[in-house]
C-alpha cells in the first residue's frame, strides 16, 4: 500500500502574528460564522468536534446555514466512494458563491483530503486549503492564511498533509493528536451526556480494500494517563458515557511506567472515574478479541455488553482476498468465547457485498453467517474500488452493480428479520436505559391526532439497543428503567417504570417516582 509523504508546494507553517494593521483587519473582517459538514465514522465526528472547539476559542460561531457562513469546512471520508461524491457535490454547489464573496474561505480536511490532496484543488478550484488527518491543529492558521490571500485577490491553495511510515512523521502526528484532544466542544457531541475519546490512531491490518492505513497512518496508542485525564475532564463537564475510539480499538497497547497496558487494563483504569456511568469502545478486530478483555467487560459494571466486531464476509476465500487475517472458523471461536464469558452480549458486524471474487455461493455463505451468529445489527456496504488499495491493484471490480444491489438487499432483509426476532425476546422485560434526550420523532406532529410527541424520549440499553418511551425530558442524562412492550427491527418500545414509595409513613397516599 502506498503512503503519503509531506507535500510542501505551500508550506503550512503556523501563521505568524501579523506586523501590519492591514493583516489584522483582514483576519477579523468576516462574520465569524462557521459551517462544518462531516461524513464518515466516529473518528471523523471527534475530529470535527476538536476543530470546532479550537475555532470557538477564536470567536467563531456554528451555523447550520452554509449560505450564511463565511468559513466552510468539509470533514471527509474515503472508505466509500459515495462519501466522496457527496463532498464533491457539496463543493460544487459552493463554486459560484465562493467567487461572489471574497470573504468566504473553504477548507477540506480528513481522509479524502489526506488521500487526494492536489486532486481536490483540480476538481474544486474554489477550495482554499486541504489539511490531512494528522495536521488538524493547523486548520485555524490555514483559515487565516486564506483570508490574507483573498485580500490580495489570490487563492490560497494551502496543502498540509503527511503520514509517512518511514520519514519519522508518526511522532509528529502522535503529538498533534495528544495535544489536540483536550479541546472539546459539547455542541458537536452525540448528546450532551456522551463523548468520544480517541485512545489510538491508525491501523496496521492492511485489508486489501481499505484506505485507512494510508489516510490515518500506522497504529499508535495514546498514553493511559492522558486518556484517564481526558475522561475526568469529560466527567466534570457532565458526560455520562464515553466511547473509546480506534480503527482496531482492541489492538490497543501502550507501555507506561514500565507496565504494558492493554484495552482491558485501560477499562479498569477509567472504570472508577466518578460521574461516568457507561464505557463503550469501537471498532474491534476479531483476532484481537482476547479473553482478558471479555473478562474485564464481565467484571466491570460500567462496561457495556456490546461489541462491534466486523466479520466482513462469511466465505474464507473472500476473507483471504480481503487479507482480513482470520477465517470464519476463527470468528466462530471468538463468538463462542463471547457467549461463554458474556452471555447476553450483543454483537454487531460489518459486511461487504460484491467484493471481487465473490460468487453466488460465497454470498450465500455470508447470509448463513448472519443466521448463525445472529448479529444485533449489521452495516452492509456494496464494494467500491478505492484507488491506492491492494484490491484495486490486484482485482477487477467485475461484479455488476445490479448484482451488488440484489445481494445487499437480501442481506439487509435477512438481518432485519433476525434483529426483529431477537428484539422480540425483550418484550415484557425491563432494561436499563441511558436517556439521551428526545427521540427523532419527538418534535413531529402525528397526522391523525395532530398531537405533539415532544415527550417521547430515546436512549440505549446496556447492550446498545435503541429504546424509545414517553417520559419527562429532564430525565436526559440519567439511567432509567424501561419495560418493553413492542419492538421493530431497530428499536425497543417501552414505558418507564415508576417506583411507588411513601413520602410520609403516616400517609395513605403513595407518591410515584
Amino acid at each position: 500500500m502506498s503512503h503519503v509523504d509531506q507535500t510542501n508546494d505551500h508550506a503550512a507553517e503556523p501563521l505568524p502574528v501579523s506586523d501590519t494593521a492591514v493583516d489584522s483587519e483582514v483576519l477579523t473582517d468576516h462574520n465569524h460564522k462557521l459551517y462544518i459538514e462531516t461524513v464518515g465514522c466516529q473518528m471523523n465526528m471527534l475530529d470535527s468536534e476538536l476543530v470546532v472547539a479550537d475555532l470557538r476559542k477564536r470567536g467563531y460561531e456554528l451555523t447550520k446555514d452554509v449560505k450564511e457562513a463565511e468559513t466552510i469546512l468539509f470533514n471527509t471520508c474515503s472508505v466509500r466512494e459515495h462519501a466522496e461524491h457527496k463532498i464533491y457535490s457539496s463543493l460544487g454547489r459552493l463554486r459560484y458563491g465562493a467567487r461572489k464573496n471574497p470573504k468566504k474561505v473553504i477548507g477540506v480536511m480528513g481522509c479524502m483530503a489526506q488521500k487526494d490532496q492536489k486532486l481536490i484543488f483540480q476538481k474544486a478550484p474554489q477550495v482554499d486549503f486541504v489539511v490531512g488527518t494528522g495536521q488538524l491543529a493547523q486548520v485555524s492558521s490555514l483559515i487565516d492564511k486564506a483570508r490574507i490571500h483573498h485580500s490580495q485577490n489570490q487563492r490560497s491553495r494551502e496543502l498540509a498533509v503527511g503520514l509517512g511510515r518511514k520519514d519519522g512523521k508518526h511522532t509528529e502526528i502522535t503529538n498533534s493528536f495528544q495535544s489536540y484532544d483536550p479541546l472539546r466542544d459539547p455542541e458537536m457531541r452525540p448528546s450532551p451526556f456522551q463523548a468520544f475519546v480517541r485512545i489510538m490512531i491508525g491501523c496496521d491490518k492492511f485489508c486489501s480494500y481499505c484506505v485507512v492505513p494510508s489516510t490515518r497512518g500506522p497504529e499508535q496508542s495514546r498514553s493511559p494517563r492522558e486518556i484517564a485525564s481526558e475522561v475526568r475532564v469529560l466527567a466534570d463537564q457532565g458526560v455520562k458515557e464515553v466511547t473509546l475510539l480506534g480503527q482496531t480499538v482492541n489492538s490497543y497497547k501502550h507501555t507506561q511506567d514500565g507496565k504494558l497496558f492493554r484495552l482491558s487494563d485501560l477499562l479498569y483504569l477509567i472504570h472508577d472515574i466518578e460521574g461516568i456511568d457507561r464505557i463503550k469502545f469501537v471498532t474491534s478486530y476479531p483476532k484481537d478479541m482476547t479473553n482478558d478483555l471479555l473478562e474485564a467487560i464481565r467484571d466491570l459494571p460500567k462496561a457495556t455488553r456490546y461489541l462491534h466486531v466486523p466479520l466482513q464476509h462469511g466465505c474464507n476465500d473472500v476473507l483471504k482476498y480481503m487479507k482480513r487475517g482470520y477465517t470464519v472458523e476463527d470468528y466462530r471461536d471468538m463468538m463462542q468465547r463471547i457467549n461463554e464469558i458474556l452471555p447476553g452480549c450483543s454483537v454487531s458486524s460489518d459486511f461487504i457485498v460484491g467484493h471481487p471474487g465473490e460468487t453466488e455461493e460465497s454470498h450465500q455463505k455470508s447470509l448463513e453467517s448472519i443466521r448463525e451468529f445472529r448479529f444485533k445489527n449489521s452495516f452492509i456496504f456494496k464494494y467500491s474500488e478505492r484507488p491506492g488499495t491492494k484490491a484495486a491493484e490486484r482485482f477487477s471490480d467485475d461484479i455488476p452493480d445490479d448484482v451488488k444491489k440484489r445481494r445487499n438487499n437480501e442481506m439487509l432483509k435477512l438481518q432485519n428479520e433476525i434483529s426483529e426476532e431477537d428484539n422480540a425476546e425483550f418484550i415484557g422485560r425491563q432494561v436499563e436505559v441511558l436517556v439521551e434526550g428526545p427521540s427523532k420523532s419527538a418534535q413531529k406532529v402525528t397526522e391523525d391526532s395532530n398531537e405533539s410527541l415532544a415527550e417521547q424520549l430515546m436512549g440505549r440499553s446496556n447492550c446498545d439497543r435503541i429504546v424509545v418511551f414517553d417520559g419527562n425530558p429532564r430525565l436526559a442524562g440519567s439511567l432509567a428503567q424501561v419495560e418493553v412492550f413492542d419492538v421493530t427491527p431497530t428499536t425497543l418500545i417501552g414505558s418507564i417504570v415508576t417506583k411507588e414509595y411513601q413520602h410520609n409513613p403516616g400517609s395513605s397516599l403513595p407518591i410515584l417516582q
